[in-house]
C-alpha cells in the first residue's frame, strides 16, 4: 500500500539538492517539449527513466505510483493518434512518459519540507513581481504530495468495501464517493490552514 511518495535511500538523486532536482526537471521538460523527433525522444527516455529505475521499487510499488498516470498517458496517446497521426501519438507517449518518470524520481527522492523550501526560493522572483505568493504555491504543492498517497489508500479502502459487500468494484461506483471524501478533506485542511494563518492572506471575520 502506498503510504508516502518519498522512498528512503542513498542514491545520487537522494543526495542532490531539491533545488537542483527541480532545475533538472525544468530543463528536461523544456528540452523534451521543443523537439518532435521520435529518435531524439527515444534516446532521451532511458536517461529520464534511469533515476526512477535506480530506486529498485517492486512492481507493486511502481504500479501504485504510476498506474493511474500511465492510464492517462495512454488515453492522451490514443487521442493524439486519432486527431493527428499515429506518429504524433507515439511522440506524445515517449515525451510524456519520460517526463513523468523523471518527475516520479524527483518526488520519490525529495522530502516534502525540502521540496517546499526549494519551491519557495525559486518562486521569490515571481513574488517580487506580484505574480504569485511563493509560500502559498509551495504549500499547495506540498499538500498535493502529502495527500496523493492518502487518496490512493482511500480508493483501495472503497474498493475493499465494495468487494466485502459482494459488489464488483467499478470506477463509476467508487469515483463519486472518492471525489466527495477528497473534497471534504480538502475543505477541512483549508479551514485548518486559514485558522492558523499559514497562507498569505488574513481570514475574514463575521
Amino acid at each position: 500500500m502506498l503510504t508516502s511518495l518519498y522512498v528512503e535511500g542513498d542514491s545520487w538523486m537522494h543526495r542532490l539538492r531539491a533545488g537542483h532536482k527541480l532545475a533538472l526537471l525544468l530543463v528536461a521538460g523544456i528540452l523534451l517539449s521543443i523537439t518532435d523527433s521520435l529518435l531524439v525522444l527515444t534516446l532521451a527516455l532511458p536517461f529520464c527513466a534511469l533515476p526512477f529505475v535506480m530506486l529498485r521499487l517492486s512492481w507493486r510499488a511502481i504500479r501504485a505510483r504510476l498506474g493511474g498516470l500511465m492510464l492517462t498517458i495512454l488515453v492522451l496517446t490514443a487521442a493524439t493518434a486519432w486527431l493527428q497521426s499515429p506518429e504524433a501519438g507515439l511522440v506524445a507517449f515517449v515525451r510524456v512518459t519520460a517526463l513523468v518518470l523523471l518527475a516520479a524520481a524527483v518526488t520519490a527522492t525529495t522530502g516534502i519540507a525540502e521540496m517546499m523550501a526549494a519551491l519557495t526560493v525559486a518562486l521569490r522572483p515571481l513574488e517580487r513581481l506580484g505574480l504569485v505568493r511563493a509560500e502559498d504555491v509551495a504549500l499547495a504543492v506540498g499538500l498535493v504530495l502529502r495527500f496523493v498517497p492518502e487518496i490512493a489508500q482511500r480508493h483501495q479502502a472503497l474498493t475493499a468495501a465494495h468487494r466485502a459487500r459482494g459488489i464488483t468494484p467499478r470506477w463509476h461506483r467508487t469515483l463519486p464517493a472518492l471525489i466527495v471524501l477528497t473534497l471534504k478533506e480538502a475543505d477541512d485542511v483549508a479551514r485548518a490552514i486559514d485558522a492558523r494563518g499559514l497562507r498569505g492572506h488574513k481570514v475574514r471575520k463575521g
